[in-house]
């Protein structure tokens, strides 16, 4: 552990941008799940029951429907049906006061904390501290291991992971790493030695892991999310079914170019077609309220499903798991990535792959104007055929299946 560490402690010391492979890296807080099944590492007690560590992403990953779901649903909740129904026992892993803890609780899935550092790009007399964190949350990660003897860990990748993953394989317990984005986080960049798969979203990231341990598998759907409605869709929304449907959803927080643009080509837009716009916390235009085949929310919750089965194109930022999610749901959409400027850049590349594969129409955000969005939404509406027919031709349907296969492997022969 300590020599994963001094390999990048000066840096993490100073506060200065840690980059690999010419990609800055950015961390987030991640939290871990334990799931258990029959048998255990040999050099640990013999379980009664089969676990698995499970570690997903706790709370900053970026998800694009609204503030209330950023923190409410992590993607990878919707491998947990699959797991129980396979006989699995899953614990959760994460920081002591992580964002994600009343979430994994609410579903009811137990939830043990551990001490947690970070890694900052700024200087901070944290960054002092922070180290001394990570060193003892590997030791609690230690006795967790030991006291719930887990036969996997999966982790959604974070610096609160490190520790964690580490402590794996000091048990010899096998780890299954999802990383979302195109190129991987220095987090999972420490951890990728450790582990026995590597699970990625895109064909482009293969390149980034290690020949061997990379799996394309895509992220993990809701099956909530396929199971929408469209009448309950138009219902909720008080639309009609003449006229298409354009689904705008502006960012978790709401974004201000992507909500401008769209209301200022707004009359011109639904003369042919109607339009809901999930337009981010505070971000409603009272001036809007009433206005014929248009419905503005600052955030939607269960009602989502609905509205994506309605929908007959979608307008998004390009986070990973929002344009997964689009996948899935085979809706033809026009994708506006946040701009390099505001993030280290891997909404572009997420972007760039699915336009790349036909799956979206990539609209970079400093070239939006009226005319290009308007022509953007047009042409792909007027191709929407082809759009479909190319996400129906994608392999990566079935994340939760092919994830699944690895972790019954992974507990089946340790």
């Amino acid at each position: 552990m300590i020599q994963h560490l001094t390999s990048f402690l000066p840096s993490f010391l100073l506060g200065v941008d840690i980059s690999f492979s010419a990609v800055t890296i950015k961390i987030s807080v991640i939290s871990c799940i334990l799931i258990t099944a029959h048998g255990f590492p040999h050099n640990l007690p013999e379980p009664k029951l089969r676990t698995i560590v499970r570690k997903f992403h706790g709370g900053i990953y970026e998800n694009n429907y609204s503030h209330r779901r950023r923190h409410s649903r992590p993607p990878n909740l919707a491998l947990i049906p699959s797991l129980k129904a396979a006989g699995y026992d899953i614990r959760y892993i994460g920081s002591y006061n992580g964002m994600e803890r009343k979430l994994i609780e609410n579903a009811g899935i137990p939830y043990d904390g551990i001490s947690s550092g970070k890694l900052r790009r700024y200087f901070d007399l944290k960054n002092f501290s922070d180290p001394f964190r990570v060193l003892k949350g590997y030791a609690e990660a230690l006795k967790l291991l030991r006291k719930y003897k887990p036969d996997v860990l999966f982790s959604k990748g974070g610096f609160v992971a490190v520790p964690v993953v580490l402590a794996a394989k000091h048990y010899h317990i096998p780890t299954i790493i999802h990383e979302s984005d195109m190129t991987p986080g220095l987090a999972n960049k420490l951890c990728i030695p450790s582990a026995k798969w590597v699970c990625c979203n895109f064909p482009e990231t293969l390149k980034y892991l290690p020949e061997g341990k990379a799996v394309l598998t895509g992220s993990p759907i809701r099956a909530e999310l396929l199971q929408g409605d469209r009448l309950a869709g138009l219902q909720y929304t008080n639309l009609s079914a003449a006229k298409p449907i354009i689904l705008v959803i502006g960012g978790s927080l709401g974004s201000v170019k992507v909500n401008g643009a769209v209301r200022s080509i707004l009359p011109k837009l639904l003369e042919q077609f109607q339009v809901i716009h999930i337009c981010g916390k505070g971000n409603l235009d009272e001036s809007l309220i009433g206005t014929s085949g248009y419905v503005q929310y600052e955030y939607v919750d269960s009602p989502l499903k609905h509205l994506f089965a309605a929908a007959d194109l979608i307008v998004s930022r390009a986070g990973a798991n929002s344009i997964c999610e689009i996948l899935a749901l085979r809706k033809p959409n026009v994708l506006i990535p946040l701009s390099a400027a505001a993030s280290r850049g891997d909404q572009i590349l997420n972007a760039n792959s699915f336009a790349k594969q036909g799956y979206s129409t990539v609209l970079e955000e400093e070239k939006v104007t009226d005319d290009t969005l308007f022509d953007a939404i047009h042409d792909t509406y007027e191709n929407r055929r082809t759009f479909i027919e190319n996400m129906e031709k994608s392999h990566l349907n079935n994340a939760i299946d092919t994830i699944m296969k690895l972790i019954n492997d992974c507990a089946d022969h340790k």
